[in-house]
């Protein structure tokens, strides 16, 4: 009379190691990226094309001016303020540039034609400027804006004018921004993003990190 043992008595199961690093890889998986209804890492959003003018009493509180620290404090305090104020520093230097335009008549006229423009298409506008199915941002709209002034006015003859109030205006605004505490200002994700002002390290994704399975 024979016994014959149990299947799989005494028997050793072959474990396939692709399969078991397959099955710890997916557990991770559903661990580290659980399924939820908000996305782990927020999709970049485009870039600002509204502007925004800041309270003037913000502009000028005088508790908020202290000496920079050094080069390196005083160059990021620029570049902070010129992101947070750029709309009050390009009102504050065509101010200048008007003055500058007091004794000419016919230079005001054409200036203030162009600042109908600044009105429109930066100052006051309610939507992104679109051109060719194209929209631009607010910094590209600036730089053309500043080109059809200074072209419209030199064809004047107020070269002169225009250039010696540009310069005040540039060191206006560079002390101004120089001085400005940053403390207090706050950008919001979208503008600190484009303007460079937001830590790489904050824009990396994390890298999982292995665990022993038990």
């Amino acid at each position: 009379m024979s016994l014959k043992p149990p299947a799989g008595y005494g028997t050793i199961t072959a474990t396939n190691p692709a399969a078991a690093q397959t099955s710890k890889d997916l557990t991770f998986t559903s661990r580290a990226n659980p399924q939820t209804s908000q996305p782990v890492y927020p999709a970049r959003i485009s870039q600002s094309v509204y502007p925004t003018r800041r309270p003037w009493p913000e502009l000028f509180s005088l508790t908020s001016f202290s000496v920079p620290y050094n080069y390196a404090d005083a160059m990021a305090r620029i570049k902070h303020n010129i992101s947070y104020f750029r709309v009050n520093y390009a009102m504050a230097v065509l101010l200048i540039v008007f003055l500058s335009l007091l004794w000419h008549p016919v230079s005001m006229i054409v200036f203030l034609i162009v600042l109908v423009a600044w009105l429109a298409l930066y100052f006051f506008r309610t939507g992104p400027v679109v051109l060719f199915n194209q929209s631009f941002d607010d910094r590209l709209v600036v730089v053309v804006l500043s080109l059809v002034t200074v072209v419209a006015l030199v064809f004047t003859h107020v070269g002169l004018n225009v250039l010696v109030s540009l310069i005040v205006g540039v060191l206006v605004v560079g002390l101004h921004a120089a001085f400005r505490v940053t403390e207090d200002l706050f950008l919001d994700e979208e503008t600190a993003a484009e303007n460079g002002l937001v830590s790489v390290v904050a824009n990396q994704p994390l890298r999982p990190t292995s665990y022993t399975r038990i």
